[in-house]
């Protein structure tokens, strides 16, 4: 075994030998930390959002029917899902299109982290839209069914609509993982 084929050069030490202009393209991909940071910006609102939903549960836990505290409990369960989504762009995509954060002796390292590529955030990306999706379809259901038609906000051709886009969400991740096991056939038949 050749020491030079083992030994991992140094980010520095590598940039340096590249020529300027691919140096300059390659260092690019830092244009994108402002916009993980604007992300991490985010995530503290979702934060604020969930403790104000959450307070108003409390609050209104003895005054409120099953259905009211489900349809707040559901908006509860859809700000963790987006802020889920948020947590895998922020880390995934910096991950993979900016630096490596070298979490590997991490005892907090998510599982997911380990094996992450583009590929990969994109179809969990997806299986994350589509929970979101689905609990506001339930949400749209659920508050279309308790209230009636005369005060719902919600019409039949819009809950009509947006299950017809859950579909399409479902769909497209399904496409999008076929289209990665087939673009894969050798990690398809392991």
């Amino acid at each position: 075994m050749s020491m030079s084929t083992d030994r991992r050069i140094p980010p520095r030490e590598f940039e340096s030998k590249l020529r300027p202009l691919p140096q300059f393209i390659f260092g690019s991909r830092w244009l994108q930390l402002p916009l993980y940071l604007g992300l991490i910006v985010a995530q503290c609102v979702y934060v604020v959002l969930f403790l104000k939903e959450l307070w108003h549960l409390v609050l209104g836990a003895m005054k409120f029917t099953e259905q009211e505290i489900m349809l707040v409990v559901l908006g509860l369960i859809d700000v963790v899902m987006i802020s889920n989504l948020l947590i895998m762009v922020i880390v995934g995509g910096y991950e993979t299109f900016v630096s490596r954060m070298e979490l590997q002796k991490h005892p907090d390292q998510p599982e997911w982290l380990s094996h992450v590529n583009a590929s990969v955030l994109k179809i969990k990306l997806a299986m994350a839209i589509i929970g979101i999706s689905s609990i506001h379809l339930l949400r749209t259901f659920i508050y279309a069914g308790s209230l009636g038609k005369e005060i719902s906000p919600y019409t039949e051709t819009g809950v009509m609509w947006q299950t017809i886009i859950h579909g399409l969400f479902v769909m497209s991740a399904i496409g999008i993982a076929l289209v990665e096991r087939l673009s894969q056939p050798t990690a398809a038949k392991h």
